[in-house]
């Protein structure tokens, strides 16, 4: 038998309701992320530059270009003849098929897999978290206390801590109590969702659950484990960790890469994020273009003005046409005299000549108040905005629109176009 000390199950099913039209044909951990990247490059990069060569990706939701970018794990180093990178799609067993219906269900279903790696220490992870941690160093300290389970934290302010799980821990950092969500808190370290379990303790945890609707780490198998009187430690992170679940965060964490002192930093060469690159010619900045502090990205052509921008790959700018403060996905046109404010744009978007986005005034969103709550236009992929319209702030988009869909050619603040199926 194959025998791994520690391998990583990686959580990237999900859809990400919360980015709206951004993720109505692919999976949040696949979405584009400061103009080269996908978010699931962070936590696969991590896994490599802590030495954990065997990693599970259990996908579910659009997986085509999830799975198409991390193909056999080739830019990651995980293209491994023993344990590398390895997809994990729900299957039908003798059983019958089951569909992932929560996180630890979806660890449950695979324990053949990590079985086969008979491993001392599981190592759970999110596909949909943004920053840099030496999952070595984790693993240290989880040996260091004779942990069964070690919880990563982070401190938050107290009056955000309602938002998430939020661990109680005693002088030596042993977790006491847990509370999901607390109305009123005891303490402010939040659960990052990254977990290291001993195998047999998590094997034996997921064994006794196994029938419980929708079974989830942090509603279920962490309380049971601490009610079985398992020793569980909290480990402490105090980097740059951040949640892209909903549109202003995850603009905010793009935003944050063209910091002048960025508190994120792409460039650093000790801790590298790899990603599937494309074969693409140079970036191209005209003489009549005007950048200032922007991301662009390779075989972008920029003729006309950005400013404070993530620019993807392959993007064109035509002359005339401005962006600010916006996310500019890959290969996505912006036609002459067009104006871009504060926008997300998804791949393959075409603006029409003269249009105008992010205009007006803030109004609530008419269309889904729960995701849509600021000043953002989100506009999904392979969408086309025709000419000359008007759309204002906190709008979503998606679809080949026409200038019909607009009244008088105006989308006002807190509405949206979203046609069927994304496309006319």
């Amino acid at each position: 038998m194959i025998k791994k000390e520690m391998i990583a199950m990686l959580l990237a099913g999900g859809q990400g309701s919360r980015l709206g039209v951004l993720t109505q044909k692919v999976a949040k951990p696949a979405v584009s992320f400061g103009g080269k990247y996908r978010i699931i490059d962070f936590p696969l990069s991590n896994c490599i530059n802590s030495g954990v060569d065997t990693v599970g990706v259990l996908t579910q939701y659009q997986p085509l270009r999830l799975n198409a970018h991390i193909g056999i794990g080739i830019p990651w180093d995980l293209d491994r003849n023993i344990g590398g990178v390895t997809l994990l799609a729900p299957y039908e067993s003798a059983k019958g098929s089951d569909w992932y219906s929560g996180t630890a269900n979806a660890i449950f279903q695979n324990m053949e897999y990590i079985d086969s790696y008979n491993p001392d220490y599981v190592l759970i992870l999110s596909g949909d978290h943004i920053y840099k941690m030496d999952y070595e160093v984790m693993l240290d300290y989880h040996k260091a206390n004779k942990a069964d389970v070690t919880i990563a934290v982070m401190p938050v302010p107290l009056e955000e801590a309602g938002r998430f799980g939020i661990m109680i821990t005693d002088e030596n950092s042993r977790v006491v109590d847990f509370e999901e969500k607390p109305k009123e808190p005891r303490s402010n370290l939040a659960s990052m969702g990254i977990y290291i379990f001993s195998w047999k303790v998590l094997r034996e945890a997921l064994y006794s659950l196994r029938d419980v609707p929708e079974c989830d780490f942090g509603k279920h198998v962490i309380p049971y484990c601490k009610e079985k009187g398992q020793r569980l430690f909290a480990y402490e992170f105090n980097g740059y960790w951040k949640d892209v679940g909903t549109l202003s965060s995850y603009w905010e964490a793009n935003m944050e890469l063209i910091d002048i002192i960025p508190e994120f930093n792409l460039y650093e060469e000790y801790w590298r994020i790899f990603t599937k690159s494309d074969i693409t010619p140079p970036q191209y900045i005209s003489e009549h273009a005007h950048v200032e502090r922007s991301i662009i990205g390779e075989g972008s052509e920029i003729y006309g003005a950005v400013y404070n921008s993530v620019i993807g790959t392959g993007v064109t700018i035509e002359e005339g046409a401005e962006v600010r403060d916006s996310i500019i996905m890959r290969e996505t046109t912006i036609r002459s005299g067009a104006r871009i404010n504060k926008a997300i744009l998804a791949e393959h978007v075409v603006i029409g000549e003269n249009s105008e986005l992010g205009v007006g005034e803030f109004k609530e969103s008419s269309f889904d108040p729960r995701v849509y709550q600021s000043d953002l236009v989100t506009v999904g992929e392979n969408s086309v905005i025709p000419p000359n319209v008007r759309i204002g702030k906190n709008t979503a988009i998606w679809g080949r629109i026409s200038e019909e869909d607009f009244q008088n050619g105006v989308l006002e603040s807190g509405g949206s176009i979203v046609k069927a199926g994304g496309l006319k």
